[in-house]
């Protein structure tokens, strides 16, 4: 409470961010900024972590935790499952919620362990909107600069500096989704898949190209409304959820990090189609590699220079692009350069990119109902053929 009575006459609002970044977000009025700063700096540099606050922590990260696993949504638990098939026991692989056993056990020398390895100023950038670049500059001097933090100034000993090694794999988690959303209008059980393929890093020039091609994929759930802003000419409707009723969902994800990227693509059906729902998107990844018609290349360039233009919209999404880009490259590409880069993409590109990511061994996310799952060599067996169909199956008894 402390924080937030230090600053409620500028009019503010802050929160903190948590991906394979960390961002302290503010917003507030523009008289407020050396006080946003210096709260900045305190929140950072100088956090209390009261006995009490680290035990009321804990118990949202409990009932988290428990909460993942209960969701009708079955998305974060998916992303964890396929990051950890496509970088099998590293970096971005490694579980981005903390297993329950570990929660007791990280106290504040833990935490203060951690800061002093991560925060220190060469991991950090201070990014603002709508205020002078001098009068920022001026703050960061004053509040963090030469600045003592709570856990003194000691070098950082433990840093992982480590690459991220794509391996691609299979986590399955046998689940009974039968009683997940109970009701009026329950939901059906469903089983979920999700593939994915070694994309790229957001620093390589074919990042854009994959960005173009999984906006072309598209897709989204069987009952999303509206026209093409929406997507529902993307691959993943007219070839998919258009043709096969009998499937609930096919969305496709572009994930991107420093070193590494993964282009997967996720799926729900009743558990008894699992085997077809499989097949039909080896099949999609398999006709990435054809030639884009012009007009689905333009309609998904169109699109996303749109989101692009649309997310720069917000002030704070500016911010976090300003700070995030920086942190990486060192410099920040401006919505035109991008949207340039956008235009540049060709048909050869998107069927180059393709070839590329086809190369690489899937990684497989199963979650639910997993009878019917055709085995993790038959999927990768599908994604080196020629039409990505599965390898048939003869039983003498049905």
């Amino acid at each position: 409470m402390k924080f937030f009575s230090r600053w409620k006459n500028t009019g503010g609002y802050v929160t903190a961010k948590h991906r394979d970044t960390t961002m302290y977000a503010v917003s507030a009025e523009v008289k407020g900024l050396d006080t946003v700063v210096n709260l900045l700096s305190d929140a950072v540099l100088h956090p209390r972590l009261l006995d009490e606050e680290m035990e009321m922590t804990r118990m949202a990260v409990r009932f988290e935790l428990e909460d993942l696993n209960m969701r009708p949504d079955p998305e974060p638990l998916l992303t964890e499952m396929i990051h950890a098939a496509a970088y099998r026991g590293n970096t971005v692989g490694l579980p981005r919620f903390t297993p329950a056993d570990n929660v007791d056990k990280i106290d504040k020398q833990v935490l203060h362990s951690y800061l002093r390895n991560y925060y220190c100023p060469e991991r950090m950038v201070l990014a603002g909107v709508g205020i002078e670049h001098e009068q920022l500059v001026e703050c960061a001097r004053k509040y963090l600069l030469d600045v003592k933090p709570v856990w003194g100034a000691i070098t950082a000993a433990n840093v992982d500096l480590s690459v991220a090694q794509y391996t691609g794999g299979i986590v399955k988690m046998e689940k009974d989704m039968s009683d997940v959303s109970l009701g009026p209008t329950p939901i059906p059980e469903l089983t979920h898949i999700m593939i994915g393929l070694e994309s790229c890093s957001f620093l390589e020039d074919d990042f854009i190209p994959f960005a173009v091609l999984n906006m072309m994929m598209g897709g989204g759930g069987s009952f999303s409304a509206g026209g093409p802003g929406k997507g529902m000419f993307t691959r993943l409707y007219l070839n998919v959820l258009n043709r096969h009723h009998w499937m609930y969902n096919a969305t496709a994800y572009h994930h991107s990090y420093e070193d590494s990227g993964l282009l997967c693509i996720h799926a729900s059906a009743d558990p008894r189609q699992v085997r077809e729902m499989v097949e039909i998107i080896t099949r999609e990844f398999i006709q990435m590699a054809g030639n884009a018609g012009e007009m689905e290349l333009e309609r998904a360039k169109t699109q996303l220079k749109s989101m692009l233009m649309m997310n720069l919209e917000s002030r704070p999404v500016i911010f976090e692009d300003v700070g995030r880009q920086v942190l990486s490259t060192g410099k920040r590409k401006l919505p035109h350069e991008l949207c340039d880069l956008i235009s540049n993409v060709t048909a050869s590109d998107i069927k180059r990119v393709t070839a590329k990511m086809l190369r690489s061994k899937p990684a497989v996310a199963a979650l639910g109902d997993l009878t019917e799952l055709p085995s993790y060599e038959h999927i990768q067996a599908a994604l080196s053929s020629k039409d990505g169909r599965l390898p048939r199956m003869y039983r003498l008894f049905r």
